[in-house]
């Protein structure tokens, strides 16, 4: 199912590889979230996109791997191993912690020079809303509570110990990343930004998905999808036609 990158890095999948093609899709995962999560996306966009997903530390054929910590070392790593890819207009699409690593590699990209040409800022609030959040500080037991609260993973895995075991360190990693990030109202980019959000995600309202505006000096719009923090599960129809508009040009709110 895994297609391993030009260069053999661990960072970078492909599932449905498309050489042809002119757009480029990159999806960063949630916490605790791997690579494979974009497998159903990567299929319903063949043919429209060369879709690859980054693939963090701590996860999956990475497990062995200490996780890290910080959203800028994430942005670093995934930013240089991404150069490859480069070769083409990149879109990014980011689902929760994603959003945020999404947001920091688009301002590592500009710094070079030439950003990503959009970015989908997927159930995430605005990167300069802090809200206190301590998951990471919790014992497992309260770190496996969250997970259950989102709805993002199996209940039957998170009933399974030597699974739960597996995944913690890299979960309690993640939410340590996202939870010590720090962005001013000033951060911005000049990519433009589409921010997602289910109309009943218990971690991110309208308002805090509307946010993401003062983050960009270009376009903006905000899509609200019925579900909660990972609506994307459900909504895969209606998100992959959102993104092909975009990657194809065929959406006119992509200009504004």
């Amino acid at each position: 199912m895994t297609t391993a990158c030009p260069t053999g890095d661990p960072w970078v999948r492909r599932f449905h590889p498309a050489p042809q093609v002119p757009a480029r899709l990159v999806c960063f995962p949630h916490a605790g979230g791997s690579a494979t999560y974009y497998f159903p996306l990567s299929a319903a966009l063949r043919g429209t996109a060369d879709v690859v997903a980054v693939q963090y530390p701590g996860r999956q054929d990475r497990h062995a791997e200490k996780g890290i910590e910080t959203i800028a070392e994430l942005a670093d790593r995934a930013h240089e191993a991404l150069q490859p890819y480069a070769d083409r207009p990149l879109t990014f699409f980011g689902h929760s912690m994603g959003a945020l690593v999404a947001f920091e590699v688009a301002r590592r990209f500009e710094h070079d020079g030439e950003g990503p040409v959009h970015l989908f800022a997927s159930a995430r609030r605005a990167p300069s809303a802090y809200a206190g959040e301590n998951v990471h500080q919790r014992d497992d037991d309260g770190i496996v509570a969250e997970m259950r609260r989102l709805s993002g993973t199996d209940a039957r895995l998170l009933d399974d110990e030597e699974i739960v075991r597996m995944i913690l360190p890299a979960l309690r990693s993640d939410y340590t990343a996202v939870e010590t990030y720090r962005a001013t109202p000033s951060t911005v980019i000049d990519t433009p930004i589409t921010a997602l959000t289910g109309d009943s995600d218990p971690r991110v309202t309208p308002e805090e998905a509307h946010a993401w505006r003062g983050h960009t000096t270009g376009p903006f719009d905000l899509r609200i999808f019925p579900g909660g923090h990972f609506y994307l599960a459900e909504q895969i129809s209606e998100l992959s036609e959102l993104l092909r508009a975009r990657l194809t040009g065929e959406d006119p709110a992509a200009a504004g």
